[in-house]
């Protein structure tokens, strides 16, 4: 019996707590947890006699990360495409194979990776799902969404169709009546992007959203795919909302981050797609100067890792390449870092929350929802010394060091292990799904999918290179 599921309060005891409230750190402090709610923060709390004592000394507590654009449902392919542009992405999943994705395969996809995102302490994620061809589809990933112990929003698209077809479908009003219940664990959005059509088709959709009352995410400023033309029309009518999620907002021009900071919005960077696939460079560098609010994502696992440890590590490097590299370019040199450690992990947990309308998360405060990450891995030589903390959690640490993870005060991860997760299942699930793509592609496809051909690489001329140059070991000069 896992001594967790009965509803008994917890208390962290002697960590070292990151709170988000600013860079405070406070060291050998208790957290307490009672019901779904932070109770108490402060050392050496009193807890009630039948509270579960969670040793965090040599750790760090901090809020539960959150991930604002994940492709839940392509998990199930994992690594499949990591060496994929964007054009082959756009080829395999929107033009080919896609569409080949049954009910229980997006079902697989987003139970997988509602499981690894536990496992690396994101607490929250946003299933960017437009994988939804059907109500059964979407049903599918909603049902898989709620069978794992975390916190997620369903954002629902639907990549086969325009999105001014699929959102004033009955079936999708259908779809919201039965299942958008202001369940507190599952939250919900519309996914589309808007390509720039002076005709603006996309209006419908973003009218649907406006009656209904619910946030739309789109993917903005990705290289030959949306431009400032989306973000423009998007001004123009009246669609730009301080709930609206940019997705990437890699390539756009200073204009389209004014009316993006105008109006309130948010940019989801995914840091790891953007360096690898070719949106444009991570904008961080730019989207810091005009003031719009930053979240984190991983995009989706079928390139890369699915954790937020990455995309902080990710992004502060990123970040600061440009730095350089544009300093350098006017002959000048960078004496201090502009964005800071401290900052990322922000990103990663309150960043998301301010992004989602949640400011009952990403924080660690009495009152406050209970969505908790402890950090400590006693077998790991990496684990001490803690100097900075949040230098440690962006640059040291990684899955493998989450010890103990809380949802709505539940504990779903302890001494390393999932609790309550029926990982086996899963696997057969994804299994499944990978042999009826596969079968349905047949082995040449499937093979040339994830192998596409490699450019040639010409070699420049060396005008130092030696004519009578010989490597055997009696050629001296």
């Amino acid at each position: 019996m896992n001594e967790f599921e009965a509803g008994r309060p917890v208390v962290l005891r002697g960590g070292t707590v990151l709170p988000m409230d600013g860079r405070r750190v406070l060291p050998r402090t208790d957290v307490l947890v009672v019901g779904d709610r932070i109770a108490a923060v402060g050392p050496e709390l009193e807890a009630p006699e039948d509270a579960i004592a969670i040793d965090a000394s040599g750790g760090l507590v901090m809020p539960g990360m959150i991930d604002t654009h994940r492709h839940m449902w392509q998990t199930a392919m994992r690594g499949y495409g990591a060496d994929w542009t964007l054009t082959q992405y756009f080829v395999w999943f929107y033009l080919e194979h896609g569409k080949l994705f049954r009910p229980e395969d997006i079902h697989a996809g987003n139970t997988l990776a509602a499981i690894e995102a536990l496992d690396a302490g994101v607490t929250t994620v946003v299933d960017w799902s437009h994988g939804l061809g059907t109500p059964d589809h979407a049903d599918a990933a909603a049902d898989a969404l709620e069978s794992v112990p975390g916190r997620y929003v369903l954002a629902y698209g639907n990549i086969q169709q325009p999105p001014a077809e699929w959102t004033t479908a009955p079936e999708f009003r259908d779809f919201v009546r039965r299942r958008v219940t202001g369940d507190d664990m599952l939250g919900f959005q519309i996914a589309f992007d808007v390509l720039g059509d002076p005709a603006f088709p996309e209006k419908p959709a973003f009218e649907v959203a406006r009656e209904l009352g619910v946030p739309v995410t789109t993917h903005a400023g990705v290289w030959g795919a949306t431009s400032d033309d989306g973000i423009r029309l998007m001004h123009e009518h009246g669609f730009m909302t301080p709930g609206t999620i940019y997705v990437h907002a890699a390539s756009l021009s200073a204009d389209s981050y004014h009316r993006i900071a105008a109006t309130g919005g948010s940019v989801s960077v995914s840091t790891e797609s953007e360096q690898s696939a070719g949106q444009g460079y991570p904008p961080t560098w730019a989207i810091r100067a005009h003031g719009i609010p930053v979240s984190l994502s991983m995009d989706t696992s079928v390139w890369w890792s699915g954790d937020l440890f990455s995309a902080m590590r990710a992004t502060l490097g990123a970040d600061r390449s440009r730095e350089h590299l544009e300093a350098h370019a006017k002959g000048e040199t960078v004496t201090h870092c502009g964005l800071r450690a401290d900052q990322v992990v922000e990103w990663a947990t309150r960043g998301g929350a301010r992004a989602l309308g949640r400011d009952d998360l990403g924080v660690i405060e009495a009152g406050r929802k209970a969505d908790l990450v402890l950090i400590k891995n006693d077998l790991s030589p990496v684990s001490f010394p803690i100097l900075n903390p949040f230098g440690h959690v962006a640059f040291q640490a990684q899955r493998g060091d989450v010890h103990t993870v809380l949802v709505d005060g539940r504990v779903v991860k302890h001494e390393h292990r999932l609790l309550g997760i029926d990982l086996a299942t899963a696997r057969l699930q994804v299994e499944r799904t990978v042999e009826h793509l596969r079968s349905e592609m047949g082995d040449e496809a499937w093979e040339q999918g994830m192998n596409p051909d490699i450019p040639a690489t010409k070699i420049l001329d060396n005008p130092y290179t030696y004519t009578d140059y010989r490597s055997d070991a009696t050629h001296r000069l």
